[in-house]
């Protein structure tokens, strides 16, 4: 199988990483952020892990100054890709919330891009990066009504992108 790299976004709360574990129940499937690293330095200034508007502003706040000054994210998610087409997994999801980051790193990458959305949920706009999630055109929207129906979601589009049918590992 080729492998496939994947680039996930969606609102807080939406399913992404529901969307992603369930993936990972019918292929080998890798899974990182365009904030990892960010989200490392952003601990070494105090930063709890929390959620809410003032540290999701924080994190993107911190995100588009690493982003200026050095390309942090961009820098960590080449060599995270890099890494990844030497291993054994066969899709690789990278969560970026920015439409230009996006484009850029499905320019970069060959990467294929979706949105999650779920029934209910506004978009966080409280910062920059939350506020412009559907600012763009992805190749794949995805609508999470429930639970089994992501779950089917993610078994079909895993399916769709592989050369073989894959059967789902059950719990």
């Amino acid at each position: 199988m080729e492998k496939q790299i994947i680039i996930i976004n969606g609102t807080g709360g939406c399913g992404k990483d529901t969307f992603v574990t369930f993936a990972q129940k019918v292929g080998r499937v890798r899974n990182i952020s365009s904030i990892d690293l960010v989200k490392e330095l952003a601990i070494h200034l105090g930063y709890l892990g929390g959620k809410s508007d003032k540290d999701r502003k924080f994190l993107s706040e911190l995100k588009r100054i690493t982003t200026e000054y050095n390309d942090l994210s961009f820098q960590d998610i080449s060599r995270k890709v890099e890494e990844f087409k030497k291993s054994n997994d066969d899709i690789l999801f990278i969560h970026i919330r920015e439409p230009e980051e996006i484009e850029r790193a499905k320019l970069a990458f060959g990467a294929k891009t979706l949105l999650i959305k779920r029934i209910g949920y506004e978009t966080i706009t409280s910062n920059a990066s939350d506020a412009n999630v559907e600012n763009y055109i992805y190749d794949y929207v995805i609508t999470n009504e429930s639970l089994e129906s992501l779950e089917n979601q993610a078994y079909s589009l895993i399916n769709g992108l592989t050369e073989k049918k894959l059967t789902r590992k059950l719990d």
